[in-house]
């Protein structure tokens, strides 16, 4: 299974392969807080991806689980696949919402299982434990220093403007966040260049004066194409892209980039 589920993984999306060499430049570093040889200047703002990001996924693996007849393990599966597809869409110029994808890829991975799943069934799975994701428990904390210490947030993903207000309301995190923004503005998902500059423009913002944190080393790609600093989110079980330009940070979890940034602050701490 380990061995279809490699090929499969590879085939639908190149981007989210793991790679040694990725594995290596983070685990034999003395700290995850790592920069690239040119420092870029101090972020303004920080815009922040959601999913694996800010909340935990592991209620949806446990429902998605329930309709695959208990195959939690098939969780990451569905997930590349979802982001497959939502990639067919953008590049064919089509576009269906996050949620409608995500079941669509649910009924596939069911049926490469020999499992049968219907089209309520799946969304049901994905839609209720979605909205209610709960936040990773060094999110609040270090959303709150970040505010503290100057720099404007904001929210970037690929869900819906509903279901991501849903998402950061649920999971206690709408005042942290300055505001919030999905992919639907411009009905292209990321790492498509629109997302990104929508943004950009939306906030009159530089994008060297803009940081994007994301524990998606494919949506750090996104960003690093059109300008912006990036920062990796070394979640477990994700890694970086080593056919790409490494990220300006590298860390465990957001209690080490705020450590970093205030590290890099003028007075040790503030960002003004």
């Amino acid at each position: 299974m380990m061995t279809k589920y490699a090929a499969v993984t590879i085939t639908v999306f190149a981007l989210a392969i793991s790679g040694d060499r990725a594995s290596a430049q983070i685990s034999d570093a003395p700290s995850h807080q790592q920069q690239s040889p040119n420092v870029m200047p101090r972020p303004k703002i920080i815009i922040l991806d959601v999913n694996e990001t800010l909340l935990d996924l592991a209620p949806l693996k446990t429902s998605i689980g329930k309709v695959l007849d208990g195959r939690e393990d098939l969780l990451p599966l569905w997930f590349s696949m979802m982001l497959h597809y939502s990639l067919v869409e953008t590049v064919s110029e089509n576009y269906h919402g996050f949620g409608e994808i995500g079941t669509a890829a649910l009924m596939m991975v069911a049926e490469t299982q020999g499992i049968p799943l219907s089209e309520e069934a799946a969304k049901a799975a994905i839609v209720t434990p979605l909205r209610s994701l709960p936040p990773h428990p060094d999110v609040i904390d270090a959303l709150t220093k970040l505010k503290a210490d100057g720099f404007r947030i904001v929210s970037l993903t690929n869900s819906s403007s509903e279901g991501a207000e849903t998402q950061l309301r649920n999971a206690g995190l709408t005042e942290l966040i300055d505001k919030q923004y999905s992919v639907e503005g411009v009905k292209k998902f990321k790492p498509h260049p629109a997302p990104y500059l929508m943004v950009l423009k939306d906030l009159g913002a530089k994008p060297e004066d803009v940081l994007m944190v994301a524990a998606h080393a494919w949506d750090l790609a996104g960003a690093k194409n059109v300008g912006l600093q990036t920062a990796f989110v070394a979640r477990p079980g994700k890694t970086l892209y080593p056919n790409v330009a490494r990220p300006d940070l590298v860390v465990s979890d957001l209690t080490e980039l705020v450590a970093a940034l205030r590290k890099s602050a003028p007075d040790g701490g503030s960002a003004q």
